[in-house]
């Protein structure tokens, strides 16, 4: 009989290996723009240009992007080593990232931090008076799938707006366990992709439709990304919550990972049509049912989504998506709109891309 230490030992090989594996594939695509027969259309995403503000900021707007460190009061600041370790990540909860591609519920936030975002949140909402960065939002879509009944409120960049937010990148308690999960069997220096807010109003909130946030991300490789989901309200089934299928970080097309096929996440269901059978057999969504204050960490190619919100609470989230110091741009045009280009195989840096841990701040 094998002992367990041994089929423990065997099913972490396993783990490896298959991490290994798909982190090989989707390294691959470093050395390519898209030639090599790959069609990259696939992975086309035009929904960023319904989001464009083209708004203009006035002078005397301080855009928060140009400090690369906390400057409001969202949580305290580390001080010594000790401050960084005592956000890490248990062993299981890194082997459980590994194995399912995701973990949920872990405290990251207070409920009064929780408070500050959703009232900073709220500057955001009227369309008539605007916040006075708002031109800086690198998208911002009061409804992105369009229908008036299901409503679906998403931004990118307002880190660079409000302190709250901007802090939030920071914070020790998403970042460093970022580092310990977003390559396999390493901890390195992580830097800020970018972030979003997801909100679902009541009765009528919209959903998000199943998908991989690394088919959007391409663009960027190696593929060493990692997305970070703050429930700033308590999540359950009726207002929305995450949804995620255990094990679909393995799921690829000949190291790519799986097309776009809703780029406003409308239809819910319209993965089905790029699954294969085995994969359809295998779609169990699990919800993550987060509280407010924690979140979830999930792989670059675990497939979520979340149902509409029909419950009388709203349902807001905030995203920081991150990745590996190192990652560098395949894209002729800009990585987000207003941010100046880079050329093609360049290591995205720069004040819109700030490291926000690095392993050795904790030695």
């Amino acid at each position: 009989a094998v002992s367990a230490s041994t089929m423990m030992a065997l099913r972490t090989a396993a783990r490896v290996l298959s991490s290994q594996r798909c982190s090989v594939q989707l390294r691959s695509l470093a050395s390519s723009t898209g030639g090599d027969g790959v069609d990259m259309s696939a992975f086309k995403n035009e929904a960023f240009k319904q989001g464009r503000t083209e708004v203009p900021v006035p002078a005397d707007v301080v855009d928060l992007a140009d400090f690369n460190y906390p400057v409001g009061d969202l949580f305290a600041p580390p001080q010594q080593p000790a401050d960084w370790l005592s956000h890490r990540l248990d062993a299981a909860q890194v082997e459980e990232f590994h194995e399912r591609g995701f973990i949920t519920n872990v405290p990251v936030l207070s409920e009064q931090a929780c408070d500050k975002l959703l009232a900073e949140y709220s500057e955001f909402l009227n369309p008539d008076t605007r916040h006075p960065a708002h031109g800086l939002f690198h998208e911002f879509h009061d409804n992105q799938t369009g229908d008036p009944a299901n409503v679906l409120l998403h931004a990118l960049g307002h880190w660079r707006i409000t302190p709250g937010f901007h802090d939030l990148v920071f914070s020790p308690s998403i970042a460093v366990p970022a580092s310990q999960l977003i390559v396999p069997d390493d901890e390195v220096a992580v830097r800020l992709w970018h972030d979003q807010l997801f909100a679902k109003p009541p009765h009528h909130g919209g959903n998000v439709a199943w998908h991989q946030d690394y088919s959007y991300w391409v663009r960027t490789r190696p593929m060493a990304h990692l997305t970070v989901h703050v429930a700033l309200d308590d999540q359950d089934e009726e207002n929305g919550t995450l949804l995620y299928i255990p094990g679909s970080h393995r799921w690829t097309r000949d190291g790519l990972p799986l097309p776009i096929t809703d780029e406003n996440f409308a239809d819910m269901e319209s993965i089905m049509g790029v699954l294969t059978e085995e994969e359809k057999s295998d779609f169990k969504p699990e919800p993550a049912n987060l509280k407010k204050g924690h979140a979830s960490f999930h792989h670059a190619l675990a497939v979520h989504g979340s149902y509409g919100n029909r419950s009388p609470r709203p349902r807001r989230a905030a995203v920081v998506n991150y990745f590996a110091d190192g990652t560098r741009n395949y894209s002729e045009d800009s990585l987000l709109d207003g941010v100046p280009p880079f050329g093609v195989g360049e290591p995205c840096t720069g004040k819109f891309f700030p490291v926000v841990y690095d392993p050795e701040w904790a030695s």
